[in-house]
């Protein structure tokens, strides 16, 4: 062994010891095998760093950051290379503050120095008692006997960690683990938590979810993966409530809004039925301030209360676009304007009917008008409606106006008001968009409420009553870039299992929670990684709309029988009769609509008669959500889009870290960049895939002026998603315009 006396470092332990340039070699030896990397080029990065006293944990973090400027296209490798390096960081430093690592105890120093990565089942017990005696972990994990931890243990797999890059081992250590755990550890827990709704197959079920999560074949959503394995955890992502236009309600809505953010989850809230600005407070005409002092209260709620310290609170505020307000409300994120009237911190949403719509085509009058004037007056919660009902009203309400009987009114042009949300969107892309008419013509449960918004990420959404129910949903991702498509029914089989045992175990942070997971047990399975998968089967994403199509026609079809099969052993959900559902529709459509897309229809037939005889476990089962973070730890490009850029960085504390698809060496040019596509292959490849999903899709656009994007383009592509049925518009990326002559990629 080469040992350089003169020169020495500080172990982790805070020892001096002697500089040894082959141990550092062995490491990086460690962190290249079975990657296409030359660990030379590595070696000769550290050398030039070395100096007296420098500590181990610093040649840990510059050999990271050389193996990250190594990184490009050309050598993708060099990414898991410094994952692997901060993940040697972590076990060392475990090992170290608790005295071992995924091996025993005892057995530690032997399998090191045999140089095997294994585990054994006594460290996994005793870690397990360790976290709940400290808090990390719910006592309820200790329900399981010491002989099932032990078996449990044996299924431990450290090479798994292997797989990570550094941008998602990084993620996934600082946003997700407790302390003193392991990915391994963390996985395993959550899985027999998850399984403790088994009864006597809870074992294997448990090995199912851990062999699932682990091979990072199914995403759980931040608050599953986060906050499972602690005492009284929310496991929900989303949740929608609806303010009542009274004091009490509103500031009840705010604590309920405070409490969802503290336990990890994002919210939307309904404001459309407070009174307008210029309205009536207690007889007294002007009294009301409108909408937008309460979107501050609610944006000050946000920043005050973060989600369980893991993530900033989220909260998306809707109004509809006939409310009186609707123009200050476009206003509150833009630079000009009083200060006292912006809220910059949450997410404006707005709400649009069909006739709205139809009247920006014919660039017709638009009524914008008061609620509480219309309901005081005239006897009518518009907030409510939807559909033919809505129109109907809206009919009443301006021949109201007609006839003067209404006193706070304003008319614009319909088309106008759409050009103002297009302005606003680009500048700062938002407000989100939601189409009610069509959300609640697919709603399942409208025979008995109606969905009033959408949630944060416009891809979940149910029924919501103030008072009585706010919108709750358990989300999951199926990985396309780690599934095949034999599997598919499978991994949909055991994600429906996942979500709805992860109902029966969550903590809700309000009541209206509580009911509305009682009366409907909605669950979101996602899709991650659709560009992966079009790249390994040599497919481009905007010629392949026929194919994605298919695959999410079968990801919907094993979804919903998993659903009924589940309702057969534990019972259908209790709003199930009188539902949808129970009328032969599925995915909110008639057998008939679905024939006309189907590839293969008939087994949507036999599935539709046994759903109506035996019914379903869940209301809502698909939810397609944005997954931007949750990608970078599995390893694949986010959602359903293409990947925004082959090769982009992620911003992080310690600098910029490179993140390109997975199989970026092999399928390049099947990897279309999304900055480059016309967005219209977007919307309809996602109206496409929205046939068979029964809620949302977090439906981003890039507009990207190098490539003359206008805005006729942009009113096209809204008013071609509204028409395809598309059901809510989330963010609208805008580009900057470059001054280059040259783009990078075609540079020498």
């Amino acid at each position: 062994m080469s040992v350089v006396s003169e020169r020495w470092v500080i172990n982790r332990r805070g020892e001096k010891v002697d500089l040894d340039i082959s141990r550092i070699k062995e490491v990086i030896k460690w962190a290249a095998e079975g990657l296409d990397v030359n660990q030379v080029q590595l070696e000769s990065e550290i050398k030039v760093r070395l100096h007296c006293g420098i500590s181990t944990k610093e040649i840990q973090n510059n050999l990271i950051e050389a193996a990250l400027r190594l990184t490009s296209l050309q050598n993708p490798d060099w990414r898991f290379v410094a994952g692997r390096l901060f993940l040697w960081g972590m076990l060392k430093d475990i090992s170290i503050n608790r005295g071992y690592g995924y091996e025993n105890k005892e057995e530690g120093r032997s399998k090191k120095e045999e140089g095997r990565n294994n585990s054994h089942p006594s460290s996994f017990v005793t870690h397990v008692q360790n976290q709940v005696t400290k808090g990390y972990y719910d006592r309820k994990i200790l329900d399981y006997s010491v002989e099932d931890l032990i078996e449990a243990g044996s299924w431990l797999d450290p090479a798994r960690d292997l797989d990570y890059d550094y941008a998602g081992i990084y993620l996934l250590q600082k946003r997700y683990l407790t302390t003193d755990e392991l990915p391994q550890e963390a996985y395993l827990v959550i899985a027999l938590l998850l399984a403790q709704q088994e009864g006597e197959k809870c074992l294997e079920w448990a090995k199912k979810f851990y062999d699932a999560i682990s091979l990072r074949k199914i995403s759980l959503a931040t608050p599953i993966l986060a906050y499972l394995r602690r005492p009284n955890a929310n496991l929900a992502s989303c949740f929608i409530v609806a303010m009542e236009d009274s004091l009490e309600s509103i500031f009840k809505t705010v604590q309920d809004v405070a409490r969802i953010s503290k336990h990890g989850g994002g919210v939307g809230v309904d404001a459309t039925r407070i009174r307008a600005a210029g309205s009536w407070v207690n007889g007294v005409k002007n009294a009301s301030k409108g909408v937008i002092p309460w979107c501050s209260v609610l944006n000050a709620t946000s920043v005050a209360v973060d989600q369980g310290g893991k993530r900033a609170g989220a909260v998306t505020v809707a109004l509809n676009s006939w409310h009186l307000d609707i123009e200050a409300f476009l206003e509150m994120q833009t630079e000009n304007g009083d200060p006292r009237r912006k809220a910059r911190d949450i997410f404006p949403q707005v709400v649009i009917h069909d006739e709205f719509m139809r009247r920006v085509e014919g660039d017709e009058l638009w009524s914008l008008v008061d609620p509480y004037e219309i309901r005081t007056k005239l006897g009518i919660e518009l907030a409510e409606l939807w559909g033919e009902e809505f129109e109907e009203a809206y009919e009443k309400i301006e021949d109201a106006i007609a006839r003067e009987e209404l006193t706070l009114w304003r008319e614009v042009r319909a088309k106008e008001l759409l050009k103002q949300i297009m302005k606003v969107r680009l500048e700062t892309g938002l407000p989100y968009i939601l189409f009610k008419d069509e959300v609640n013509r697919r709603n399942p449960n409208n025979h008995i409420g109606q969905i009033p918004c959408g949630n944060l990420c416009q891809e979940s959404y149910s029924n919501v009553a103030p008072n009585m129910f706010a919108h709750t949903c358990n989300l999951v991702s199926l990985n396309l870039a780690n599934i095949n498509r034999e599997e598919l029914d499978y991994f949909c089989e055991l994600s429906v299992r996942l979500l709805d045992n992860s109902i029966d175990i969550t903590t809700a942070p309000i009541k209206e929670s509580t009911n509305h997971n009682t009366m409907y047990r909605t669950i979101g399975i996602g899709i991650i990684g659709l560009a992966d998968w079009c790249a390994k089967n040599n497919l481009k994403y905007s010629h392949s709309i026929y194919e994605i199509e298919g695959l999410h026609e079968d990801i919907a079809f094993y979804s919903i029988r998993a659903s009924h099969h589940l309702a057969k052993e534990r019972g259908a959900y209790p709003c199930f009769s009188g539902s949808q559902w129970s009328q032969g529709r599925l995915l909110g459509r008639s057998l008939q609509e679905i024939a006309v897309y189907s590839q293969n229809f008939p087994r949507w037939s036999t599935l539709a008669k046994a759903i109506e005889e035996e019914g379903i476990r869940n209301s809502q089962i698909l939810a397609i959500a944005p997954n931007t973070g949750s990608a970078l730890i599995q390893g694949c490009t986010p959602s359903i889009l293409p990947t925004f850029s082959r090769l982009h960085y992620e911003a992080r504390a310690k600098g910029s870290i490179p993140v390109c698809p997975q199989f970026i060496k092999n399928k390049f040019w099947f990897y279309e960049e999304n900055k480059e596509l016309d967005q219209q292959v977007i919307v309809d490849t996602v109206a496409a895939i929205q046939r068979w999903v029964d809620t949302g899709i977090s439906m981003e656009w890039v507009v990207n002026p190098n490539i003359g994007v206008s805005p006729k383009q942009i009113y096209e592509w809204m008013l071609s998603a509204w028409k395809q049925g598309v059901k809510a518009l989330y963010y609208l990326r805008s580009l900057q315009k470059e001054t280059k002559e040259n783009c990078d990629a075609c540079a020498n």
